[in-house]
């Protein structure tokens, strides 16, 4: 008799506690829809020509697969592809000023929603702490250029 009593009482203080589906709040979900990103960062990196007799390009220390490395998993950490939907080819100039530090990132087609993308790309660009090498001409650290180019394509998928 204790045993069929417990019994009911745990069942009804599961039904008591439970939430009730109408009254939930879902302010805080998103919807039910992913952007799926597929990222192909092209190599090698190109340096803008600088006028100089003795010019050395920018680098990056353990060089272009170890930028690219953390390029591409700070694009998926940061980018908020939840705003746009891209797929092509860009084109991105990372400005290295003398100290080494990236500067500035502009991007390059212009297309819809792409501007968006862009200042992520700036946010992602940004975040990554570790300098570069600057370039150099006659022996002295200048302001240099990189172009990065890469495929992008982001996908929306239903999640249910």
């Amino acid at each position: 008799m204790r045993t069929i009593f417990l019994f009911l009482a745990l069942c009804a203080a599961h039904f008591a506690f439970a939430q009730d589906q109408e009254e939930r709040d879902d302010s805080f979900i998103k919807d039910n829809n992913k952007n799926l990103l597929k990222i192909d960062i092209k190599e090698p990196f190109m340096q803008v020509a600088v006028k100089c007799p003795n010019f050395k390009p920018a680098a990056y220390e353990g060089g272009v697969v170890v930028y690219k490395n953390i390029l591409n998993r700070y694009m998926f950490a940061y980018l908020n592809s939840d705003f746009y939907a891209l797929a092509g080819d860009f084109t991105f100039t990372l400005t290295v000023d003398a100290k080494g530090k990236v500067v500035d990132v502009t991007g390059f087609p212009k297309v819809p929603n792409s501007e968006v993308f862009f200042d992520d790309m700036q946010y992602v660009v940004r975040r990554i702490k570790k300098n570069w090498i600057p370039a150099s001409c006659n022996g002295l650290p200048v302001t240099s250029q990189i172009k990065v180019k890469m495929s992008f394509s982001s996908i929306s998928a239903d999640i249910d």
